[in-house]
């Protein structure tokens, strides 16, 4: 089959199908290389394996349906993810730690989880506000480098020692500095929620082998993956609504829309504020998914990890953005990892180094290369993520669902074929 007959049948496919499909043959390929490298605890071990990628996905889903308002749907290039995924993190951390926390452990206000998410999310989107408010004066490259430097005064800023621990008003609070800062596990949470007395969903998964805590894993995961609906269904209305259509255009061309009487800073500081706040959310229940967050987590890599799962995915598509998420999160960096978890250990005949296995080819010997790959394919993912990027960039340039038009028209544009008027 062509390359456009099966891009067709795709698109036929319903979104929901599409996605859950992609997810289960996700979730069956790594059930299968559990069943053959974990002996007789395969079950367990792909139970491990589905929770753990369920996450990820989840957690990377999310963000790049975020970073699509932004950049997909109104163009503005926000290289600033970690930082308001640090902001949303921090702000819950803070609201939900304890506020009689003990020796060594840095007091917050006691807020239940719910707040904090809440709080969170509306931090996020203050701060992106704040950063938009001055910053989308300029034009592509610039607000790139403004966003990207805030980023990095947010993680240096919950650093510092200076507001490690602070007062104000009697009340005690602060990041926690290098040590990061403790509170309320949200998956702790679900999990006291599975595992809770009387439950059976326990019982019935050790009874084949799986134990509590990758119930709890997977259990968590699919609340994230409910999560990933909700915003996908918020955002979808919104890119469908009125305000989508004018996100849209002004993507294709802002001098016109503004000659429209729309106010264009002010569409944009929203679309803005929206992706800051699910990423605030994505912060907190990813990156603080264990109860502790620490300013290491938030690094500008995972922001150029979002943007190549939106590369790949395809930028102006919510569905898109859900399989780039799913490739990239578990294709290009879990499964990788796993492998090279599992791989055999090196032996004598394993070349030390990319130099010696490449010299080897010379001589029309391929197996120092495959023993080398095998040996160091955790590390060889980053590079497996460029030469996709680099194959999705020259083939498939719109990436997997970005060649689905949606224009900022709210009725079709196309002249109609036949008819009266041509006679």
């Amino acid at each position: 089959m062509s390359t456009a007959g099966l891009r067709a049948r795709v698109d036929n496919l319903p979104d929901p199908v599409l996605v859950v499909g992609f997810l289960a043959a996700i979730w069956l390929l790594l059930t299968g290389f559990a069943f053959l490298v974990g002996g007789q605890q395969w079950t367990n071990l792909a139970a491990g394996f589905v929770g753990s990628v369920t996450i990820l996905v989840a957690a990377y889903a999310l963000l790049v349906l975020a970073l699509n308002l932004q950049w997909g749907y109104t163009g503005l290039f926000n290289i600033g993810v970690a930082g308001f995924m640090a902001v949303g993190a921090y702000t819950t951390a803070i609201l939900t730690a304890p506020a009689d926390a003990g020796a060594g452990s840095v007091p917050g206000f006691g807020l239940p989880l719910w707040v904090g998410l809440l709080g969170g999310m509306v931090m996020a989107a203050v701060v992106g506000a704040v950063a938009a408010l001055p910053a989308l004066r300029l034009k592509a490259d610039y607000l790139a480098i403004v966003t990207v430097a805030l980023s990095e005064i947010i993680r240096l800023f919950v650093n510092w020692s200076g507001v490690a621990e602070v007062r104000l008003f009697g009340a005690r609070f602060g990041t926690g500095g290098g040590t990061g800062i403790s509170f309320p596990s949200p998956s702790g949470i679900v999990s006291g929620l599975v595992n809770g007395p009387g439950q059976p969903i326990v019982a019935l998964a050790e009874s084949v082998g799986i134990s509590g805590p990758n119930v709890a894993n997977i259990a968590y995961g699919l609340v994230l993956l409910a999560v990933v609906a909700g915003g996908y269904w918020v955002l979808a209305r919104v890119v469908n609504s009125p305000f989508g259509r004018v996100l849209k255009a002004i993507r294709e061309d802002e001098t016109v829309t503004q000659s429209l009487g729309k106010d264009t800073r002010l569409f944009k500081i929203k679309a803005f504020m929206i992706g800051c706040a699910l990423m605030g959310l994505a912060g907190a229940l990813f990156r603080g998914q264990a109860g502790y967050i620490s300013p290491q987590q938030f690094r500008p890599a995972i922001t150029f990890y979002v943007f190549a799962a939106l590369i790949i995915g395809g930028s102006g598509s919510n569905t898109g953005s859900i399989l780039g998420a799913a490739t990239f999160a578990a294709l290009l960096f879990y499964v990788p990892a796993r492998l090279g978890e599992y791989a055999p250990v090196a032996g004598s005949g394993t070349p030390g180094n990319i130099v010696e296995a490449v010299a080897a080819l010379s001589s029309l010997d391929p197996l120092p290369m495959l023993a080398y790959t095998a040996a160091n394919v955790s590390t060889l993912r980053f590079v497996l993520i460029g030469v996709v990027l680099i194959l999705i960039i020259q083939r498939q340039p719109d990436g997997l669902l970005g060649h689905r038009a949606e224009p900022a028209s709210s009725v079709p544009l196309d002249r109609p074929q036949g008819g009266e008027d041509d006679e």
